[in-house]
């Protein structure tokens, strides 16, 4: 695909969510999605930013974190803030909808079980709209923001940012050029410290599960590596530590999903997620994931990137400078860099090279992860919250001509 944008007119950016991921909320860092349109900013394109919360204080957070950004960088965004007064608003994104000028796109990044209301009402008014992953809790939900898209003809994406990260990349490439053989086994070790379903994640909670929040990048990877469809999945799951402090979610969640790729060879992935790794853990997320072939194997230890830190303040510390780090801080000259930022300036780049008659919508289906590409991802999904329903057993999922067919 081009890379080489003519199209240089001003592109209006509309934030829903005002989270962690947007703009670091709970943390002393500035998020993924707020610096990557200050980097998008820096490359002469962007028009003016709306963002859109539910909560006063929400706005106030990232009022301040936008103020800090532009110390940095030496610029200011023009950003319209909703709601615009003191008043809480859980529909506020439809107010900042209705208000934002074409050309336009939206990024939403709000709890997944708002994800179907929230993106849906994005596209009924003709947003190109990027969804932080997953697409939606439930098949039935994505398969309505497909026919959704479709309807409306415009640019959507789901920002699994993973599918950026060189070393997944190098994965898909070992995978598909046979270097490793047929693939006979996935092994996905996947955590985060407890902080984040204690508190910064805390109000939502009850509403997602470790393997939707983690799991599902690995899911997306699987599917992206080796365009193997699932057969079944089976999970369990325990509650123990969270349950202790109010909170009914999983601890941790283990799941096997059977696949089956177009050769008809099956492999299958095991998965072992949790998010109460210690707070003193010397990074975030500890990832790591492994495939054996029937000609070799591929591992990537995606937590431990070559750099170790050790401070009086901080103890030991693993950085990932590949995901999204800033740099040049000191010298003034700042940037954001990293897969996280890439994941979202491709998105951007993408609607330039729509709107400048380049692409189609069709060119992006099975090069980026469309809303129609994270069908499969969301059947694993389902799949595997049906069996921790059902005490671990295990659902069989139906595919004809490699459409989804329904569960058994």
């Amino acid at each position: 695909m081009q890379n080489i944008i003519a199209d240089n007119s001003p592109l209006n950016i509309l934030v829903i969510g005002t989270g962690m991921y947007v703009c670091g909320r709970g943390t002393d860092g500035y998020g993924t999605i707020l610096p990557a349109i200050y980097e998008w900013k820096k490359s002469g394109f962007v028009g003016d930013i709306f963002i859109a919360g539910t909560q006063s204080e929400g706005i106030r957070i990232i009022r301040e974190k936008a103020e800090a950004l532009d110390k940095l960088y030496g610029f200011t965004l023009n950003i319209n803030y909703y709601p615009k007064n003191e008043m809480n608003d859980p529909e506020a994104y439809k107010k900042a909808i209705r208000d934002i000028p074409k050309p336009a796109c939206a990024i939403v990044a709000v709890p997944d079980n708002l994800h179907r209301a929230v993106a849906g009402y994005a596209l009924e008014n003709e947003l190109h709209t990027l969804v932080v992953k997953p697409l939606a809790p439930t098949i039935k939900e994505t398969l309505e923001l497909v026919e959704l898209q479709k309807k409306h003809n415009v640019y959507c994406a789901v920002e699994f940012h993973k599918r950026y990260d060189r070393s997944n990349l190098k994965l898909r490439d070992t995978i598909t050029g046979g270097k490793i053989g047929d693939p006979l086994y996935f092994v996905v070790q996947y955590s985060q410290r407890k902080s984040i379903p204690e508190e910064r994640f805390k109000s939502w909670v009850k509403t997602t599960n470790i393997f939707q929040y983690l799991g599902i990048h690995y899911v997306d990877i699987i599917y992206f590596a080796t365009g193997a469809l699932p057969r079944r999945a089976m999970a369990i799951g325990q509650k123990n530590y969270l349950l202790s402090k109010g909170i009914d979610a999983y601890d941790s969640i283990q799941a096997v999903i059977e696949w089956q790729m177009r050769s008809g060879a099956i492999f299958t992935s095991s998965f072992f997620t949790n998010w109460i790794d210690p707070e003193n853990t010397s990074a975030m997320s500890d990832q790591k994931i492994k495939v054996i072939g029937t000609r070799g194997r591929y591992e990537a230890d995606q937590k431990c990137r070559g750099i170790s830190l050790v401070t009086d303040g901080n103890g030991i510390e693993e950085p990932n400078p590949d995901f999204c780090s800033a740099y040049g801080v000191s010298n003034g000259d700042v940037a954001f860099q990293g897969y996280g930022i890439d994941s979202v300036l491709q998105f951007f780049r993408d609607i330039k090279h729509i709107s400048a008659g380049h692409l189609k919508l069709k060119d992006f289906e099975g090069k980026r992860p469309t809303f129609r590409d994270s069908i499969v991802p969301t059947v694993v999904m389902e799949a595997v919250n049906r069996s921790l329903e059902n005490d671990g057993k295990w659902v069989q999922t139906k595919f004809k001509n490699g459409k989804f067919a329904g569960f058994e």
